[in-house]
């Protein structure tokens, strides 16, 4: 599957990665693919989410995390999970759908320690991350 027409990004909270890659593959795909995002529940806003894309330039200060049971819309061609957890709930969606499953394994940041900037590193990692699988993927 080299172009799907809608991408669904999913990870454990729909906090951190999944709304992350889903801002980035919108900044370099813009309408020529419908693309959302979404956490196995939804979790609680991450500040630090907010502050390294904005040095990217994408705002995502008013990003809420939903669940997959919050989705409008259920038609996606590709399923990308980044987490463990949102693997095996898109390999059951994949049973009774017809969509294609990727799995990134992309690293929680949320769990790194030490100081301000060094826990913004690891979500500089994150998203940097993403930059490069999101470019290979969709704009090669």
């Amino acid at each position: 599957m080299t172009h799907p027409r809608a991408v669904l990004f999913a990870c454990t909270m729909n906090a951190i990665r999944s709304p992350m890659a889903a801002a980035i593959l919108h900044h370099y795909m813009g309408s020529k693919i419908y693309v959302a995002s979404c956490g196995i529940a939804a979790g609680d806003p991450d500040p630090f989410v907010a502050l390294v894309m904005d040095e990217i330039g994408l705002d995502l200060k008013t990003h809420r995390p939903h669940s997959f049971e919050d989705l409008e819309d259920s038609a996606f061609d590709l399923l990308i999970t980044l987490s463990p957890e949102a693997d095996a709930k898109a390999h059951d969606m994949a049973r009774t759908n017809a969509i294609h499953v990727e799995n990134w394994p992309i690293a929680d940041p949320s769990t790194a320690s030490g100081s301000r900037e060094q826990i913004l590193d690891s979500y500089r990692a994150v998203r940097d991350d993403l930059v490069k699988r999101v470019k290979a993927r969709f704009t090669a």
